[in-house]
């Protein structure tokens, strides 16, 4: 059997990055992977649904070609196309880290991982078949999450999809229902709607994206409704039949009508993948869909660790890798910080764009804080006027006691980009004034920012 210091389960970018960089400390490493390396992410999520709404931002953009003083004439798109485009990205990220395993000496497993009893490792193939059998000193899980069902409804990927059957659909549905209003659930409404099919949105909580700021959720309902997007809050999905080649998906609420579409998108959220890893005969700790592991990412059993999706929430790339990074400089025995939750950034990559760090207004004081609320439209930003991209705000949240930046929300063009300045503010306990006396170039989209701040003490200019 081969031997190896660390072994990682799963490639995606929890998986991927916490290999290279056990290679980077000097550890013999080895992957492995039982679809494509990258993972979810690379392949079926984070990159190439950025390049579907690449192709709807360009799409929504032509539609206003006319403000710009340019006219153009019939404007047309192959949705084959658009959806081989976003393939092709994920086929070169995949090489992409096919390329960084082969950089750092790691070797990959194709196949499925099973720890057993004596934490050996069985890698099977499709067929169950044993491939290999490995032994490792450290076995980190990074299996990432899978689409949550609806019930007992089961995904078919042509009528009732998950986001990975949103991806690849081979023609334009005239009709879409999409339940839940996460970011998978927004970011696939504004794509589809952008080139012409009709989209539901079913949210059982009183606003859509709940997780965000009311403020900011408010902006992106009244821009989806101008866009004609129908958003139905305060709905609970009941039941989705397929039958006759249109799905039904009855509902209670607000409304009681049943909502007749082609396809359903059920963007409800995700759950480990727990299974089949041989954790049960381990009695490693197992909490729903999620493995519990401690603060340095260890599980009950020794020499088994976990990171990423599979255990549990914030379900994001960017936290999986930096868990990932985390837990093998700490196995490696270096004195490494460990990651404050509170300064992650959130993003939806929807139009307009939403990024978040930290509170929300209503968390804040429901927590005790007494706050200073300082918010910022974009509309009075001269960058944005002059690009055209004038919907949103900036809104940043302070603890009166001691001048510290608890939350920033962001709505508007760029606000993915815009966010970090605040995530780094956070995370270095910045005052307000720190950020209003840091120089902000002009004329730029970061200047809300600034404002922001300003307002939220009374030293504004532009407002």
């Amino acid at each position: 059997m081969k031997e190896f210091d660390v072994v990682v389960i799963g490639s995606g970018p929890g998986g991927y990055t916490t290999a290279i960089r056990a290679s980077q400390l000097g550890f013999k490493t080895a992957i492995i992977e039982r679809d494509r390396l990258g993972g979810v992410c690379l392949n079926w999520g984070c990159i190439p649904t950025k390049a579907l709404l690449k192709n709807a931002e360009l799409m929504n953009g032509v539609k206003h070609l006319g403000n710009y003083g340019i006219s153009v004439e019939n404007v047309k798109f192959d949705f084959e196309k658009i959806i081989a485009r976003s393939r092709g990205v994920a086929d070169t990220s995949e090489k992409g880290v096919k390329y960084l395993m082969k950089k750092n000496k790691i070797e990959v497993f194709e196949g499925a991982g099973y720890i057993n009893k004596d934490k050996s490792i069985t890698v099977t193939d499709k067929d169950g078949k044993e491939i290999e059998k490995i032994i490792s000193k450290h076995t980190i899980i990074a299996t990432g999450a899978k689409a949550r069902s609806l019930g007992n409804l089961k995904f078919d990927e042509k009528k009732v999809l998950s986001a990975t059957g949103a991806m690849i659909l081979k023609d334009l549905p005239k009709k879409m229902t999409i339940v839940g209003s996460g970011a998978i659930g927004v970011e696939f409404a504004y794509f589809y709607n952008a080139f012409g099919t009709e989209v539901t949105i079913i949210e059982m909580m009183p606003n859509i994206m709940p997780i965000e700021d009311k403020d900011i959720s408010d902006v992106v309902t009244r821009e989806f409704k101008k866009s004609g997007i129908k958003i139905l809050t305060d709905t609970k999905t009941e039941s989705v039949e397929v039958k006759g080649g249109v799905v039904t998906t009855k509902v209670s609420g607000k409304t009681n009508e049943d909502i007749v579409s082609d396809v359903v998108l059920i963007a409800i959220g995700v759950t480990g993948n727990v299974e089949n890893l041989g954790l049960e005969e381990l009695g490693i700790n197992i909490d729903k869909s999620s493995i519990k592991v401690d603060k340095d990412y260890r599980t009950n059993v020794e020499g088994i660790y976990a990171i990423g999706d599979v255990i549990g929430p914030p379900w994001l790339a960017h936290v999986a890798s930096s868990e990932g990074i985390n837990c093998i400089e700490k196995i490696k025995g270096m004195h490494t910080p460990d990651i404050d939750y509170n300064t992650i950034p959130g993003c939806t990559y929807c139009q307009p764009q939403v990024a978040s760090v930290g509170l929300t207004e209503k968390k804040a004081i429901e927590e005790g804080y007494e706050v200073n609320i300082g918010k910022f439209p974009f509309s009075a930003n001269g960058k944005s006027r002059a690009i055209g991209e004038t919907a949103g705000m900036v809104k940043v949240i302070f603890d009166k006691k001691y001048d510290e930046l608890i939350g920033a929300h962001i709505v508007g063009a760029e606000a993915t980009e815009l966010i970090m300045e605040f995530v780094l503010a956070k995370s270095l306990e910045a005052t307000h004034e720190q950020i209003i006396k840091t120089v902000h170039a002009h004329p730029t989209l970061t200047e809300s920012n600034l404002e922001a701040v300003g307002v939220a003490y009374g030293e504004a200019i532009n407002i």
